[in-house]
C-alpha cells in the first residue's frame, strides 16, 4: 500500500466531507450534489490506477477525522445562517 497515495486520498476525501459538514444547513444538499462529481472523479482515478485499497483507507481515515473534528469543534461551533451575517461598514 502506497502511504503517499493514502495521504492524498485522505486529504481529498477529507476536504469534500469537511465542505459538506461545514456548509449551511439549508444549502447542504446543493453542496453535496455539486461535490459528488468530484468524489466520482477521485474514485475513477483510483480505479484506473489500481489504488482501490488506498482510496478505501483514505476514505475511512477521512471519515474518522471528520467525525473527530465534529465532536471537538463542530458541535460547539455550529455553522451560522447567512441571514445572521453582518458586514462591517454598511449603513443598513
Amino acid at each position: 500500500m502506497d502511504a503517499g497515495m493514502v495521504v492524498l486520498m485522505t486529504l481529498s476525501f477529507g476536504l469534500l466531507l469537511l465542505l459538506v459538514q461545514r456548509s449551511e444547513r439549508r444549502r447542504r444538499r446543493v453542496v453535496f450534489v455539486l461535490l459528488l462529481p468530484v468524489a466520482f472523479v477521485i474514485v475513477w482515478y483510483a480505479n484506473q490506477r489500481g489504488y482501490q485499497q488506498e482510496a478505501l483507507a483514505g476514505f475511512i481515515l477521512a471519515l474518522v477525522l471528520n467525525i473527530f473534528f465534529w465532536i471537538l469543534i463542530g458541535r460547539y461551533n455550529p455553522v451560522g445562517s447567512s441571514d445572521s451575517i453582518k458586514v462591517l461598514g454598511l449603513d443598513d
